[in-house]
Parts: structure tokens; sequence; C-alpha cells
């Protein structure tokens, strides 16, 4: 027996992890009792206790369980497997076929993702693509775009009809390219060259070797001292420990609503030639923003092994974490919930693009009070949009970062190539985009009667330095993209606060939503620059423009398209 905070006791739960017996005072989550109390770390927390994730997924007695939404008590005398138990050949093969097929970015959801599909391999049939992708279901996934991922375990589970690789790189005559060969997922991977290419696409550093697959990407919260206090939430208090910090948040497990985005950001008045409103977007990175610092010293950066799309750029959590642990005179450990990061982290801004058929126009962006200064989202509009006149105007609302991907402009330009799109026939979108600067990318979509179909995306983007590290990136950037147009979005209520808190509830595509996709990599004689941004933007144009060009983004969710009233 043990005792809890106020003194009563706590009986023990006894159970086998990774073959040996354990034993934990009862009252936490298994997810809990596994990474804070037998030091477990490849368990991932992104959205305890929502359940919905599947970052903390493990074993119990044999089959795949989420384990954050499981009482510890509940496991008495069973037989507990995380990652570090399922034996090392069985570790290698699948980190290999990971690592080969570019299926893990950051990292943080793969090690979950692994053991899901794993368990496959317990099954008396043979298991095909279909029950990969229904056990996908289970899994967040928001750097690769699944399609590596399905490939990977293809691949690991010895499937004779796994995915192969689509031979991407490609010379082009005009370009003075150096040569081609073989790029796809099969070719060697130099991680100095990997990684110098997730820098270009992220920009981030970025390691992505077997470590990285199997939970060892470095994270914030991995790394901090067992000893140090811990703040659970932005608001709350310091506790001796993530147990006691649980236990005193007395919080109310976030949801999602019923109600429809809106569109807070109305169309400027005018005669024009084709108009686009979109609504609030979450980011969704799975790793929530932490950090750890002792007295005096400098705090865990919260870009562990990924760039969060920009959302963690000016995370003011390292810094509450050094004025913490300067106060206290102790190591102080900050982590975000999940509803934390919905509340207080930055969205995408909400945007209205006017166009005229000459191609001039007015973008405004929607900027909430207590957003980052959108004068850097701006300039860049109006740099990579030139002829376009850009506003920003105040809305109530979550708050908005400028450095999210392409924020404002990603739109804008998606936009002007939809204007000027030739005519398809329904179903079909097409398009190229080069961004100033960077790389350029084609996207031909072709959707089917189930509106998934298939896309072919071809990319320039100078010397590819790692193909599997880019294509990832590109089929990545496709994901985000379909997501954007068709189904991504949260309710916000009329004082601005976001009203859909669940990680389920942000729109984001599953890997039986996501079209198949080629990816043709063009080999260029100039230094690397970044392409998924290209593709990004190429692939929201030619979404749209299949979709038919509705005014408003996602087109496929139910939206509230009367105009918000802004604020003064």
């Amino acid at each position: 027996m043990s005792s809890d905070n106020a003194g009563a006791p706590t009986a023990s739960v006894s159970f086998h992890l990774n073959g040996d017996e354990v034993s934990v005072a009862d009252g936490v989550s298994l997810l809990d009792a596994l990474r804070e109390e037998l030091s477990c770390r490849s368990v991932k927390d992104g959205c305890s206790p929502q359940g919905q994730c599947g970052c903390c997924t493990v074993w119990v007695d044999g089959a795949p369980r989420v384990s954050c939404v499981t009482p510890v008590r509940r496991i008495a005398g069973r037989h507990v497997t995380t990652l570090e138990g399922i034996g090392e050949e069985r570790r290698r093969r699948w980190a290999t076929a990971f690592v080969a097929r570019g299926a893990s970015q950051c990292g943080f959801c793969t090690p979950g993702i692994l053991m899901r599909l794993a368990a496959l391999e317990e099954s008396t049939s043979r298991p095909q693509r279909r029950e990969i992708e229904a056990a996908l279901r289970a899994h967040l996934c928001r750097c690769t775009g699944w399609q590596s991922i399905v490939e990977a375990a293809s691949e690991a589970l010895g499937l004779d009809d796994a995915p192969g690789p689509d031979a991407p790189l490609h010379r082009d005559a005009d370009t003075g390219g150096s040569g081609s060969c073989d790029g796809g997922p099969h070719a060697p991977r130099d991680p100095l060259l990997a990684s110098w290419r997730a820098q270009v696409e992220g920009p981030v550093f970025q390691s992505s070797g077997p470590d990285v697959v199997l939970g060892g990407g470095g994270f914030a919260d991995d790394t901090a001292p067992p000893d140090a206090l811990v703040q659970l939430g932005a608001a709350a208090p310091l506790a001796p420990g993530l147990r006691a910090a649980r236990a005193g948040t007395g919080r109310v497990q976030g949801r999602n609503s019923t109600v429809s985005p809106v569109h807070p950001v109305d169309v400027p008045p005018g005669e024009w030639a084709l108009t686009l409103r979109t609504t609030w977007v979450e980011p969704a990175y799975l790793e929530p923003d932490a950090s750890w610092c002792r007295p005096g010293g400098v705090p865990a950066w919260p870009l562990a092994n990924g760039g969060a799309f920009g959302g963690k750029r000016h995370s003011p959590v390292p810094a509450r974490a050094r004025e913490l642990a300067d106060e206290s005179g102790q190591a102080v450990r900050v982590v975000w919930r999940r509803e934390d990061v919905v509340r207080r982290g930055p969205k995408r801004p909400p945007v209205a693009v006017a166009l005229r058929a000459d191609g001039s126009g007015v973008v405004r962006l929607g900027c909430p009070p207590g957003s980052a200064d959108l004068s850097a989202a701006v300039a860049q509009i109006r740099r990579v949009c030139p002829g376009v006149e850009v506003e920003v105007v105040a809305v109530a609302g979550p708050p908005v970062g400028p450095e999210l991907r392409a924020a404002g402009w990603a739109e804008t330009l998606a936009a002007l190539h939809a204007l000027r799109a030739p005519t398809l026939p329904a179903g079909c979108g097409q398009a190229h985009v080069a961004v100033p600067g960077a790389g350029s990318a084609s996207v031909d979509l072709r959707l089917d009667a189930g509106g998934r179909g298939r896309l072919r995306v071809d990319v320039w983007a100078g010397a590819p330095t790692c193909p599997v590290t880019l294509r990832s990136y590109v089929l990545g950037a496709v994901h985000q993209a379909l997501g954007m147009v068709w189904s991504e979005g949260i309710a916000v209520d009329a004082a601005g606060e976001p009203l859909d808190l669940t990680i389920r509830s942000f729109g984001i595509l599953t890997s039986r939503d996501m079209p198949e996709v080629e990816v043709r990599l063009h080999e260029e004689d100039r230094w690397p620059v970044n392409g998924s941004d290209a593709v990004f933007v190429a692939t929201l144009a030619a979404a749209w423009i299949a979709e038919g060009l509705p005014d408003h983004w996602p087109t496929r969710r139910a939206t509230v398209r009367a105009p918000r009233r802004e604020t003064a």
C-alpha cells in the first residue's frame, strides 16, 4: 500500500511489463504509470485522456490498447508490452521499413502506430492492405500523409502486393540536371543529407533514423528530470510530479462540439471574378507544447525533432519553465494539455480572398486579440502575389500566427491559380505553382465517385539531396492541403473561444480518406530549395478546382457561411 496526496492509502497494482513483474500505486492511467513511474518513454502522450491520437498505444495481453484511457487497475495481473518489449528482430525490421519508406518524420506518433501495425502479425490470417488502413483509423499522423506508412507496413509484413517505389527522381533535359538515379524508398539514405533536406522543407533540424522511429526523437517531455515540479496546463499550480498535477487540476475533459465552423472574415464589397473564405484551422501538431528547466538554466526546446508547421516557434512554454524554475529554486517541467494547445496555440489566420479577372484584388487576414503581429504574413503575400492588396481585420477568435505554414499567401496564390485554370471535367483539378525563391510543383487530381481518386505530383526543388525525405514531405503537404480544402476547421463561439477541443474534431484526413499519390521528383542542377510549399499550394488549387470552386473551405463539411461581425 502507498498513500495519495491526501494521506489516504492507495492500493498497489501489479502486472507484467515486457516480461517483468512490476507494481505501481493505483489512481493513474496506464499511460502515466508507464511513462512516469516505469520509465517507458516510447509511449507518447499526444491527447491524454482523450484517447484519440493513438500515440500511447501498447499491447495488453497481446492486443493493442490506448493506454491514456485505461486505468492502471484494469490491467492488474495482465501482460503489458511496449515498444521496448516486442523483440529486437521485430523492432529492427519495422524500424528499417519505416526509415526506408520515409514513414516517420517528427516520430512522435510513430511508436504507437508501429505497435498497432505490428500486432497484425499475430493475426491468424495474412493481413492485407485494407487491414492496414483499418488499423490506422485509430491513429493520427500529421507529417507523412499516410501513404508511406502503409508502404512501410506492407514491407514489414512481407505482403506480396506491397506498394513499390514511384521511381521519383527524373532528369529534365532543359534543367541541366547532373544525372538520374532510382530515388525510390529503397535508395540508401544518408542521415546528413536527409537532415539537410528536412531542414530545407521544415525548416528545422530533423533526424530520421531508426531511433526516431522507435521513440527516441529527444522530445522535451521525454528528457525532463524525474524530480522536477510539474505544471500541467497553462494556468495550473506547481505539483510534485505528474500524478499530483493531474489530481490537482480538477479539469473537465475537452469535447468536440456539434457546432459548424464559421467564416469570420467578410469578403470586401465589389465586383469579383472569384472569392474564397476560410475558417479557423488548428495546426494539430501531435506533440503538445512542453519544456523543462533548472534554475538559471536553458529551457528545453519544444521543437525536438520537427517544426510543428510553425506553431511552436514562439511557444511561451520554455519561458514559463525558466520563470517557474527560478522562482521555486527547483527543476520545473511545464506541459500543455491538448485543450491548452487548442485554446492558446496559434491558428491559421482565416482569410477572405477576392480577385478580379486580371488577378488583382484584395485579401483580408483575420486577426483576433492576443495574436502575433501579422506584418510578416502581409509582406509575404505582397511578395508572392503582387497586385493583391492586403488588409488585416480584427475579429473575435483564438490567436493566430504568421509563421504557420505559408499563412495567408498559400490561400491567395492558390486562388490566383484557380482563377486562371482552364475548364476541366467535373472532379478534375490541375495546377502548376512556382514559389518565388523556392521550388515549383504540378498537381493533377482525378477524383472517383467516392471522392478519393488519384493524384500525380511533379516537383522541382533543386538537388533532391535525399529523395526519400523530399517525397515524404511532398506526401505530407498533399495530405495537409487536401484536408484544408475538404474538411479541416474548428468551431468557435461568439466570444471567440474554441469549441472543438478534441484532436478528432479538427477534420484531419484519415488514411482511408487519402487518394493514392504518385510522386515524381525532378532533379535540377542547383542548391536544394523548398519544394513542399509549392506542392501545398498546387494541391490547394487543384483540389478546389476539382470541387467546382465553391466560395468557402472546407468544402465537404457543414459550415456557417454568414459573415461574423468584426470587432473594432
